[in-house]
């Protein structure tokens, strides 16, 4: 560590480490600066600018005290000094997936839209579907076709999932950002040695899949809970990643293992005919599409296998109906496929925009996003797949990129005066410095002041109150969530 004497006795000083590992491993920095009283943190990928934390102690040597338990957590770990700029960032890994053109008939696509770059993210709600793509645009639209919003993300989206009432996209630059609100906020930064596959939120507890096939899971304060590798070969990838209540499942290049959701404890494994490339579940059971053209559908219980779905290319995604009738999938070849429960296959047909890299079935509709950017809506019913089998298909329309304003994460806040909070009907919490983390608790009546708030990252500031829209409870009851538009409070 490098120091310097203030004018005012104090000591000022910086130490900067890395930890870079060959073979696609770790690399990553940690920058420590003291000023006095203040400890500012700097952390991510070499190469990048990182993130920054800083906090303020009573005092100076509390301060460096703080300072050197950091240096000293971070070389056990294996940290060593080094000089910034010495070592060139590596490039992040974006999914390669090839895909070629059906010659199946085509699906009776209702409505199609070109976000404008290779889509990987979708989730379809009540009033809106979503799709991010890998320019990190975000699109919302009503289930007709019509685009309402555009959120602009720093980074490529990896996928958008949901977690009961909050939204979230997981990104290429290592965050997850919630989009529950006007302006996406950081929910979560992922380490600088994960590089994220994809991505799944249950209660607040995150599973990250990594191109390692690894995975990881952190909580709601984004603190790290364990991490696990799979029994895939070295280097293998690991995609699938769902979190379901007490489990969470992972699928590799030799088939899906289940874990303790809170413990990490390895509870089953289950072989595949081929690596594990996309997961979906259903409340008790968990489906895995494989690169040999296989949909396993497995017990969330024991991993027992309850029907196996046949496709004729490598399955990049797959769905399913609610009630476990239709099994849903898309291949390599632009095409998808329905299958009845038991497995007989129901039909094939051509998407006419791409493979599909994701998707999702609602309400007799299958939403897919494809290679080629597109987010199309396909008549899942009887009656529109039996004309379109026939060759006779609904006029599809194509819905062009939209010229809205994208909306890109923000760390600035407005700011409100108190006299709002009686009018509003908002919940005020207030940010606190605990054990040299910002942690954040409610003061309104009513709530229990000793839960910590699940809130954005970037825009905590100690001693700040702030006004949300709404606090709730999470479901197993040990933190609140906030939840909508955040006003600080002057």
């Amino acid at each position: 560590m490098t120091s310097a004497v203030t004018t005012d006795g104090t000591t000022d000083g910086t130490t900067y480490l890395e930890l870079s590992e060959e073979g696609g491993g770790a690399h990553k920095f940690y920058e420590v600066r003291v000023a006095g009283a203040e400890v500012t943190i700097r952390y991510g990928r070499i190469g990048e600018q990182g993130q920054v934390r800083s906090s303020r102690f009573p005092g100076a040597e509390k301060a460096a005290a703080a300072a050197a338990r950091k240096v000293g957590e971070k070389v056990r770990k294996g940290y060593a000094p080094a000089v910034p700029g010495g070592r060139q960032a590596r490039p992040v890994t974006r999914r390669q997936l090839v895909s070629s053109t059906s010659t199946a008939r085509q699906a009776p696509v209702l409505w199609r839209f070109a976000s404008g770059a290779p889509a990987f993210g979708i989730f379809v709600g009540e009033e809106y579907a979503y799709v991010g793509n890998q320019r990190g645009d975000v699109y919302t639209l009503t289930h007709d076709g019509r685009v309402t919003g555009r959120f602009g993300l720093p980074d490529g989206v990896k996928c958008i999932v949901a977690d009961d009432f909050w939204l979230y996209a997981g990104c290429d630059d290592g965050r997850v950002y919630d989009l529950s609100g006007k302006v996406p906020r950081v929910a979560y930064e992922i380490a600088g040695d994960v590089d994220i596959y994809w991505l799944d939120i249950d209660d607040g507890v995150l599973g990250v899949s990594d191109r390692q096939g690894g995975i990881t899971t952190v909580d709601h304060e984004d603190e790290f809970q364990w991490s696990r590798g799979s029994q895939g070969r070295q280097g293998s990838h690991g995609w699938m990643v769902r979190c379901s209540g007490d489990s969470v499942f992972h699928g590799h290049s030799s088939g899906v293992d289940a874990y303790g959701a809170r413990s990490g404890e390895p509870l089953w494994h289950t072989p595949t005919e081929g690596p594990v490339l996309f997961g979906w579940q259903e409340p008790g059971e968990v489906f895995a599409g494989t690169g040999r053209g296989w949909v396993y559908r497995l017990a969330k219980a024991d991993g027992a296998v309850r029907s196996r779905y046949r496709c004729d290319a490598a399955v990049f995604s797959c769905a399913t109906s609610p009630d476990g009738r239709y099994v849903f999938a898309g291949d390599n070849h632009s095409s998808v496929y329905c299958f009845a429960a038991d497995g007989t296959r129901l039909w094939k047909l051509g998407t006419g925009c791409g493979s599909a890299y994701s998707m999702q079935y609602r309400d007799e509709r299958l939403y897919i996003v494809t290679t080629d950017g597109s987010l199309a809506c396909i008549d899942a019913t009887e009656s529109a797949v039996r004309e379109a089998q026939q060759g006779r298909l609904p006029e599809r329309r194509d819905i062009k990129t939209a010229q809205l304003a994208a909306v890109a994460p923000s760390a600035q806040v407005e700011t409100v005066s108190e006299a709002v909070v009686q009018a509003s009907g908002g919940v005020v919490v207030e940010c606190v410095q605990e054990a040299g983390r910002l942690r954040v608790r409610v003061v309104s009546p009513g709530y229990d002041p000793e839960l910590r708030v699940q809130f954005p990252k970037d825009i905590r500031v100690p001693g700040a109150r702030y006004l949300v829209a709404e606090v709730r409870s999470s479901a197993a009851g040990g933190f609140y969530r906030a939840r909508g538009d955040i006003r600080r409070l002057l």
